[in-house]
């Protein structure tokens, strides 16, 4: 696997290597090896999938510690626009955000560390979406970033009254009006010192 750094450290978009011929195509999605030699240590716990149709946003979560949540996404059918917000306070990068298209095709994953709010926006008329994560879901510790916050820069690629949100999501605060529970200068990996 090839690790591509973004603008923004400890954000990596991954590209597997694909092997194809007539029959289809063959690729590793995951290493534990690989992975904590190259982009870090970690320990996935949980697997998730959805199923959305064009305009679907969804986002920008995170979990509030001690629950917070490292991510590895990646979209199996379709086309997404996944994005990751810096929400640590005190981080020189705090408040800005990194896109990535994933798709069927590109075969790209992203890893979205702990610190950071996580959404995605579909492209394609469906998407299936999957994603690891090194902590089990937490209700009580779920927490968001408005997805139409302008302030944020995003550029969606999709107009926003064809948005479909939930209702949850629509509620979320703007970053200006929210008390992040992340400090930069704090470690979100003791399990790992």
């Amino acid at each position: 696997m090839e690790v591509i750094k973004t603008d923004i450290e400890g954000l990596v978009i991954i590209e597997p290597k694909v092997f194809q011929d007539s029959r289809g195509y063959f690729f590793e999605s995951f290493s534990q090896r690989e992975f904590e030699e190259k982009v870090r240590k970690v320990n996935f716990v949980q697997d998730n999938e959805s199923m959305s149709s064009y305009g679907v946003m969804r986002g920008l979560h995170f979990q509030r510690p001690p629950y917070t949540q490292s991510k590895l996404v990646r979209c199996v059918k379709g086309k997404v626009l996944d994005v990751a917000v810096d929400i640590r306070k005190g981080s020189p990068t705090y408040g800005q955000h990194v896109a990535v298209e994933l798709s069927e095709d590109n075969h790209r994953q992203f890893f979205v560390p702990r610190g950071f709010a996580h959404g995605f926006a579909v492209l394609s008329e469906t998407a299936i979406f999957q994603y690891k994560c090194d902590n089990f879901y937490a209700p009580e510790a779920d927490g968001g970033i408005s997805i139409k916050d302008e302030s944020l820069g995003i550029d969606w690629q999709i107009p926003m009254e064809s948005a479909l949100l939930s209702e949850k999501d629509i509620k979320h605060l703007c970053l200006k009006d929210f008390d992040s529970p992340f400090d930069y200068n704090v470690n979100l990996y003791p399990e790992f010192e």
